[in-house]
């Protein structure tokens, strides 16, 4: 692939320039004097994790995303439940799903033998995101660091601002565009989708009662349909079961917009992307060059772990990742 070679540093460079017009209180190089050792601590910490568990990887990434996208990301969904703090853990969104808690402990437990009072736990966070789509078949793409962590968290601010599967594209979108993103980002970012396993109650209602009609979503591909109604029966006891988000879960590529294209996508909020022109032909765009999405990928990713940051003098550096100092 000739054209694609010649081209191959565009894609670097954009994420680095666009990465610099996204905060100026950010930094590339923030602990590249005070903490040197830090990517390589995170990288190692992710590698092991996802070695141990191939499924982690999609739950540090989708960990970082419900991080950023409740108030911004100052890491208030690592924060555990006190008497005086309401956290994010159980929200309904996060409960009994959201995980990887521990990974990122580790980590934190490791650079602080290096570096100790130094880096933050939503940098820590940030970085493990990156390193799980790289150590995935991503792109590796540059990261403004210097973030500082919340001293809050608010369980009804999660469970308002996330998304969730079952709601409308237009729905999600806002919620997305209140944090400063664009329609562009719900498309690229959803790929993020391309690994990872869902449970079967995010899904359940298209493989037996769509929309209350008693029957499943017509729009579903139907092999996939009946592979999915054997994974997930109609039962309660299957609502925790799991069902790969796309058919190479375990690797970040565009397969997950080739999937749309064929009405296979898993979650309802993913196939909806299909049901708007603006979204579908974003879609379509991914699914027919590869090298692309992992580029704007990066540059959503650099976009969104800069909304609602804390730097300088403001949040603090926890000591554990788990509460505030």
């Amino acid at each position: 692939m000739k054209h694609s070679s010649e081209l191959s540093w565009l894609p670097c460079f954009c994420i680095l320039f666009c990465g610099l017009l996204v905060s100026s209180q950010l930094d590339y190089r923030f602990y590249d004097n005070a903490c040197p050792t830090l990517t390589k601590l995170v990288r190692n910490g992710v590698w092991s994790a996802i070695a141990n568990e191939t499924r982690m990887a999609a739950s540090i990434l989708r960990l970082h995303f419900h991080d950023c996208l409740v108030d911004g990301c100052e890491g208030s969904v690592l924060l555990d439940d006190t008497s005086t703090i309401k956290g994010e853990k159980n929200a309904l969104p996060n409960r009994n799903s959201v995980r990887g808690f521990e990974v990122i402990d580790a980590i934190k437990a490791n650079v602080e033998k290096a570096c100790p009072d130094t880096v933050s736990c939503t940098d820590i966070l940030t970085l493990a995101a990156r390193e799980a789509v790289f150590l995935t078949g991503g792109q590796f793409y540059a990261v403004p660091l210097g973030r500082r962590d919340g001293l809050s968290a608010s369980q009804s601010a999660a469970n308002e601002q996330l998304p969730t599967p079952l709601e409308p594209l237009e729905n999600i979108t806002a919620k997305f565009t209140a944090k400063g993103l664009e329609m562009k980002d719900v498309v690229v970012l959803s790929g993020a989708h391309t690994i990872g396993f869902a449970q079967c109650f995010t899904f359940k209602s298209r493989l037996f009662d769509f929309g209350g009609s008693g029957k499943p979503d017509p729009a579903l591909d139907t092999s996939l349909l009946q592979n999915l109604q054997v994974t997930c029966p109609n039962q309660n006891d299957s609502n925790t079961k799991l069902a790969a988000l796309d058919t190479t879960f375990d690797k970040f590529d565009n397969n997950y917009y080739k999937n749309l294209i064929s009405n296979s996508g898993l979650l309802q909020s993913d196939q909806a992307l299909m049901g708007d022109n603006r979204t579908a032909e974003m879609v379509m765009y991914y699914s027919k060059y590869p090298f692309l999405f992992p580029r704007d990928f990066g540059v959503s990713m650099v976009k969104m772990a800069s909304t609602g940051v804390l730097t300088g003098q403001n949040g603090q550096i926890r000591k554990n990742c788990r509460a505030v100092n």
